[in-house]
C-alpha cells in the first residue's frame, strides 16, 4: 500500500503522459469551434457576403436608381409601417403575457405558454391562409366585413395581423424566463416600502428584464421586416399598394431585375443591421449609467 502510494505521489505532474492527456483534452474544443466557424460560414456569412459582392459589383449607380424607384420607395414605406405598428403591439402583448406566467398560477397556464409558441410552429403560409380563411370575402367574417365596406385581405390590416401573428411570441419567450430567474423578493421588498404596482414595474422589473426585453425587441423587429411567406398570402403581392420590401425582392428577381432585387436585398440586410446597431448603442449607455 505504502509502494503504491509512493508511486502515485512520485509522478511528476509533467510527465509525458499527462502532457498528452491535457492535449487532448483540449482538442475536443477547438474541433467544435471550427465546425460552427465553417457552419456559420457556409450557411450565413458566404451567401450575405455575396449578395453585398453582387449588389456593389457595377458600383453604387443601380442602387442609387432602385431606391429612386417609386415602387421600391412604396415597399420601403410598407415595411417600415409594418414593424412600426406591430412593434409596440407585440411588446404590450409580451410583457403582459410574460408576467402573467412568470408570476401567477392559473388554470390553463401550460396551455397559454403552448399557444404563445404557436407562430413558431406554423408555417408562415399557414398562417396567411388562416387570415385569409377568417377575414376573406369568403370567411367567417368577411360578409360582415364586406357590408360594411372595411377590407382586411389584400389590405394594410391582413398584412399588419400577418405581421403580428410571426412576431408575436419573441419579447415574451425572452422575457419570462428572466422573470423566473429573477424571483419576487426585490417586488416584494419595494411593496412593502410602499411602491405601488407600477413603481414596481418601472423601477425594479424594467431593469432587471431590460436585456430580454431588448433582444426581444430586436428579434421582433427583425422578423416583422423581413417576413415574407405570411404576407404574401394575405397582401396580393400587388405593386404600390400591398407590396412589401421582401415581396419587393422576389418579384423584382421574378422579372429578371437582378440588380433591383439585389439592391433592395440588401437595404433590408441594413436595416436589421441598424437595429443591432441600436441596441449596441443602448447596451453601452445603460452600462454607463449603471457604472
Amino acid at each position: 500500500m505504502a509502494n503504491l502510494n509512493s508511486s502515485v505521489v512520485d509522478r511528476p505532474q509533467n510527465s509525458p503522459e499527462s502532457t498528452q492527456f491535457k492535449e487532448k483534452k483540449n482538442f475536443a474544443p477547438a474541433i467544435l469551434i471550427a465546425i460552427s466557424f465553417i457552419y456559420l460560414g457556409l450557411v450565413l456569412l458566404i451567401p450575405a457576403a455575396n449578395v453585398f459582392v453582387t449588389a456593389f459589383s457595377k458600383g453604387f449607380g443601380p442602387i442609387f436608381a432602385a431606391v429612386q424607384r417609386p415602387d421600391f420607395q412604396n415597399a420601403l414605406k410598407l415595411t417600415i409601417g409594418l414593424a412600426v405598428i406591430a412593434l409596440p403591439l407585440n411588446t404590450i402583448f409580451g410583457l403582459s403575457a410574460a408576467w402573467a406566467i412568470a408570476r401567477n398560477k392559473f388554470p390553463g397556464k401550460a396551455f397559454l405558454l403552448s399557444i404563445i409558441d404557436l407562430p413558431f410552429s406554423i408555417s408562415p403560409v399557414v398562417a396567411g391562409l388562416m387570415i385569409v380563411l377568417l377575414y376573406g370575402r369568403l370567411g367567417w367574417f368577411g360578409s360582415w366585413l364586406e357590408s360594411n365596406d372595411i377590407k382586411v385581405v389584400f389590405a394594410f390590416p391582413g398584412m399588419l395581423l400577418a405581421t403580428i401573428f410571426v412576431s408575436m411570441p419573441f419579447i415574451a419567450r425572452e422575457v419570462i424566463p428572466v422573470l423566473d430567474e429573477m424571483g419576487t423578493d426585490q417586488e416584494e421588498a419595494a411593496r412593502t416600502l410602499g411602491a405601488n404596482d407600477w413603481q414596481i414595474f418601472w423601477k425594479v422589473v424594467v431593469p432587471n428584464i431590460r436585456w430580454g426585453l431588448l433582444y426581444g425587441l430586436v428579434l421582433t423587429n427583425a422578423r416583422a421586416m423581413g417576413e415574407f411567406g405570411a404576407v404574401s398570402v394575405v397582401s396580393g403581392n400587388i405593386a404600390n399598394k400591398t407590396q412589401s420590401l421582401p415581396l419587393f425582392v422576389e418579384e423584382s428577381y421574378k422579372q429578371y431585375e437582378t440588380e433591383v432585387a439585389y439592391s433592395a436585398a440588401v437595404l433590408l440586410a441594413l436595416l436589421a443591421v441598424v437595429t443591432l446597431i441600436l441596441k449596441e448603442i443602448l447596451e453601452r449607455r445603460t452600462n454607463k449609467k449603471q457604472s
